[in-house]
């Protein structure tokens, strides 16, 4: 181990790849699961947040994937929404995030008769709840939302049209997840079209279940700004035994572009995408230049938190505080946010290095 945990804990950092519904606090899934009547596996949050660990080291996304029907199942007011939300924010605040961006689907959180659009501002507000109490407890943070639309879904462009909606707001962009293998990226072409004619941004789930056809896909026929995983793409890439590494057409042109990749260890582990954090092409494509970025993915399912995904990264590849600052300043380039802002996180992020 070559970091400090404290300093690393307090260092400011950037998390892009946060799902929402992935990020809750077990307490509080007890407490709304109590109200809602809905069954839980433990009654207790020791218990239940080993449940949701256990069953997400699984070694399969689609059962992964399954644990989110207990959180799910409890954002389905907008009262809930609200405190999901806040509490997600308190959590990134008290793990030294400074910029955050959360992505959800408003169409799971329909079931008690919300509109998307209500849910939506449900979750704007509670953000913004959360970001006025970390503010109050002296830590300055900026969390907004991705508007998901589930790939397996009939595609529509409603979530697009929402996105460009409340763009003004809270809503930073939009995004695609679900099941990746059949059910492609480009499915959503129209929902891809308006966005780009909007000048609006987008990331795309790909290389994590399926090959890189799907990251090109996403990137080549969709146009994503950036992608969430990405993992496969070193099966355009033949490694020799020295390190340096022969890159295929397509890696190539995502490596001078400079094409964001969110990376989220713990949960590629947890997925069967890589067989343990050691072996996570993370460390090879950043060596490489890639722009990588470090991410939890799901706080409750992979029990883990930025810090600690940065301090698993120190421990298999003896990343340093030097390391954590150029791989964070990757993400604070990448947000989905005005350039003033992006420069304002790199700054931050120097001036704690």
């Amino acid at each position: 181990m070559t970091l400090d945990l404290e300093a690393l804990q307090a260092f400011p950092k950037v998390s892009l790849h946060d799902h929402l519904d992935g990020g809750l606090r077990p307490q509080t899934i007890i407490e709304l699961a109590t109200v809602a009547g809905h069954v839980l596996p433990a009654d207790n949050a020791d218990d239940l947040g080993q449940w949701f660990a256990d069953s997400a080291n699984s070694g399969s996304l689609v059962r992964y994937l399954e644990t989110f029907d207990h959180t799910i199942a409890v954002m389905q007011t907008a009262p809930n929404l609200r405190r999901v939300a806040r509490e997600f924010v308190e959590d990134l605040a008290a793990d030294g995030v400074i910029y955050g961006e959360t992505r959800w689907a408003p169409e799971q959180h329909l079931r008690a008769g919300l509109t998307a659009a209500e849910a939506i501002e449900a979750v704007r507000d509670g953000l913004a709840e959360g970001v006025m109490a970390a503010r109050a407890g002296g830590h300055e943070i900026e969390v907004r939302q991705l508007l998901t639309a589930m790939r397996q879904a009939e595609p529509t462009r409603d979530i697009a049209e929402l996105v460009l909606r409340y763009r003004r707001g809270s809503v930073a962009g939009f995004d695609v997840a679900g099941p990746e293998k059949g059910f492609p990226p480009s499915r959503f072409v129209k929902s891809f079209q308006l966005l780009r004619h909007q000048s609006a941004y987008y990331t795309i789930h790909a290389g994590e279940a399926d090959g890189c056809e799907s990251i090109w896909e996403a990137v080549q026929v969709c146009g994503a700004n950036r992608i969430g995983h990405g993992v496969a793409i070193t099966e355009d890439m033949q490694f020799d035994d020295d390190g340096s590494a022969t890159l295929g057409d397509f890696a190539a042109y995502l490596l001078n572009e400079q094409i964001p990749f969110e990376m989220c260890p713990s949960s590629n582990v947890q997925t069967g995408t890589v067989a343990s954090v050691a072996e996570h092409p993370i460390h090879s494509l950043d060596r490489l230049g890639f722009r990588v970025t470090v991410n939890p993915d799901n706080r409750l399912m992979s029990a883990t938190t930025m810090t600690r995904e940065f301090a698993l990264l120190a421990e298999a590849f003896g990343y340093t505080l030097s390391d954590v600052t150029r791989l964070t300043v990757n993400a604070a380039k990448s947000v989905f946010a005005p350039y003033s802002v992006r420069k304002a996180l790199v700054e931050r992020i120097a001036a704690a290095a």
